[in-house]
């Protein structure tokens, strides 16, 4: 809930590509921030109409049926963000005139997908850099939260949302851009998840991770990695808000793993890794972390520090 008391806090806002990566990706961070005061809102670019169906009983809803998924994705989002009390919006939707987005999932790399103009691949970088900016002029916030240059793993949508959100933060006057973050793992976390699975295993017949298998590219060295969020006690609150994400995801009995349709296991660790980003070029300030092949300082701890 949005009281004075909020308003006067410096504000997150976290720039996703479809429903359910939000809470995937940057739950704890969400969470944290709420409990700690601070305002959180969502800008989700576009409604994951592409997305594959988890449940049997809503095959229905996907694009090749009754392509009925962007709208109820849009009311899993909404849930999702209710149940961390979490402001949200979709890029160009307006409710008054029935529209719920501006732009189509533009599905993953390599499917082949019938030509549409709507998708968000294929906006126009300015025209949707300036959306963007629009909603970073009324959110005003202290720090937007993104993905970096390979959009985490490759998605062409994660990639545009990168380059639109980097390209929007860049059309401020320098003196009113927010700090601007990519979502990173250090790499040693990742180790430690995948020897945590193994060690335990959830109970739902899925697959665990190939421990020698590749990483994507949002795995970083460590050093890159310059802030984190680390907060093991609020795992319960995002696994309560990918719960409503139930086309997409399913969260093990346990409360600490989930898995996509993929069925492969995956660890809910209660920690996000984040690296500073230019926003002229959208890869990590040089010289930060261990961006510039310097040795790193220690991470920082809260994302809406003014300085580093």
């Amino acid at each position: 809930m949005t009281t004075p008391a909020t308003e006067a806090r410096p504000a997150l806002l976290l720039v996703h590509a479809h429903p359910d990566d939000e809470t995937l990706t940057t739950g704890i961070t969400m969470a944290r921030h709420v409990r700690d005061g601070h305002r959180v809102h969502v800008l989700t670019c576009t409604l994951g109409e592409e997305g594959e169906v988890i449940p049997a009983e809503l095959h229905h809803l996907d694009a090749q049926h009754s392509d009925a998924l962007g709208a109820h994705r849009r009311e899993e989002l909404r849930a999702a963000m209710a149940a961390l009390g979490v402001t949200h919006e979709v890029l160009g939707e307006d409710p008054a005139a029935g529209r719920l987005s501006v732009f189509r999932d533009s599905g993953m790399a390599g499917v082949d997908l019938p030509p549409r103009p709507d998708t968000f691949v294929g906006a126009d970088l300015g025209a949707a850099a300036a959306m963007v900016a629009d909603v970073l002029r009324r959110v005003r916030p202290a720090a937007v939260v993104t993905y970096d240059e390979h959009g985490g793993y490759l998605h062409p949508d994660h990639v545009q949302t990168h380059r639109v959100t980097c390209a929007a933060v860049a059309s401020l006057p320098a003196d009113e851009r927010p700090l601007l973050y990519a979502v990173l793992t250090p790499a040693s976390w990742a180790r430690e998840d995948r020897e945590w699975l193994r060690a335990h295993p959830p109970a739902e017949p899925w697959s665990l991770p190939d421990p020698d298998g590749d990483y994507p590219p949002s795995v970083v060295d460590d050093a890159v990695v310059t802030h984190e969020v680390v907060e093991p006690g609020l795992v319960e609150a995002q696994a309560g808000a990918l719960r409503h994400h139930v086309t997409q995801v399913t969260v093990g009995a346990d409360g600490h793993t989930f898995a996509l349709s993929n069925d492969i296991a995956a660890r809910l660790s209660g920690r996000e890794g984040f690296a500073l980003l230019d926003p002229e070029t959208g890869r990590p300030v040089p010289g930060v972390g261990g961006a510039g092949g310097d040795p790193a300082p220690a991470r920082r701890t809260h994302l809406l520090e003014e300085s580093l």
